[in-house]
């Protein structure tokens, strides 16, 4: 199958997401784009870029100024956003959760798109969506938020997740409701995988060998390492650094979920859904990742040498 240059075919705006707030932004030729649907190692991507482009340790208390989700809608007015983001004067790498068709593409620009098994996406996203705050409720359910309101999560995991991975909150959706979809994000990426500015980093391989995945990021940013800077990179971007250093800041999370950063960097492990995902809940999954390409579901479920990359 021919390699697809990602184009924009859709509009995403609902209660989390703008996709139109990347309109005005202005790109760079060495530009990095950090892509996810969501919980499958955003955040952890980001600090590792960090860590290569500005040297450990970075701040996670900045990430959200030094690495901006641009198309979060809820995070203020776009203007002082993009402002902010072309004063930068070291090499940018910014976050998004858009799907390849939602997304502006800029060819001199370095993609990174981060995945996860569904499975594990699920139970991460469920210990993120119950434990929001009031205040992150009000501000995603604010008066000029665009479409239906985003609902408070259901009481256990077993409620949400056939609506989940059955239902998309967009039209052209399968899945991932209340929020988007995490097959059509991998899905439309999966089509542009083979071009030279798309990396796939899948949250498994990191976990289980991160200094490879590292050197593997560095080598597609065109980054070299010091062999004696590798330590210090290692020890400073894992889920427990990030943990402590949010804590060390007067835990600024606590605003936005309950039990704050230790809630928000939770266990960051695999196979959780084991025992708590029944039989039946399996046959929705199958049904679902049955609709995907071959080989981005056996990506999905073990990682890049399940298909050779």
């Amino acid at each position: 199958m021919a390699t697809v240059v990602p184009q924009r075919t859709h509009v995403y705006q609902n209660h989390h997401l703008d996709s139109t707030r990347w309109d005005g932004f202005v790109p760079r030729d060495d530009d990095i784009v950090i892509t996810t649907a969501y919980k499958a190692g955003t955040t952890w991507t980001q600090r590792i870029v960090a860590a290569l482009v500005l040297g450990p340790p970075p701040l996670y208390a900045d990430m959200n100024q030094l690495s901006p989700w641009i198309d979060a809608r809820w995070n203020g007015p776009i203007e002082p956003m993009l402002a902010g983001v072309e004063a930068q004067e070291h090499r940018r790498f910014l976050k998004s959760h858009l799907a390849a068709d939602g997304l502006r593409y800029f060819p001199q620009a370095k993609y990174i798109v981060v995945g996860r098994d569904t499975r594990d996406v699920f139970m991460s996203l469920f210990n993120h969506y119950s434990s929001y705050t009031d205040f992150v409720l009000s501000l995603l359910n604010d008066a000029d938020r665009p479409g239906p309101e985003f609902p408070v999560c259901p009481a256990t995991p077993q409620e949400l997740w056939p609506r989940w991975i059955s239902e998309g909150w967009f039209e052209w959706e399968p899945d991932g409701w209340p929020y988007w979809s995490h097959h059509h994000h991998l899905s439309t990426w999966w089509e542009s995988r083979d071009l030279d500015n798309v990396l796939f980093v899948h949250f498994g391989d990191l976990k289980a060998d991160p200094e490879t995945e590292i050197r593997r990021v560095a080598e597609y940013l065109d980054i070299e390492i010091d062999d004696g800077a590798m330590p210090g990179i290692l020890s400073t971007v894992g889920i427990d650094a990030m943990r402590e250093e949010a804590r060390g800041a007067d835990d600024p999370m606590q605003m936005a979920f309950e039990g704050g950063a230790a809630r928000f960097f939770y266990k960051g492990d695999n196979g959780r859904w084991r025992g708590v995902l029944s039989d039946d809940d399996l046959v929705l999954y199958d049904s679902a990742a049955a609709t995907l390409d071959s080989q981005l579901r056996a990506w999905l479920e073990g990682g890049r040498h399940a298909v050779g990359i």
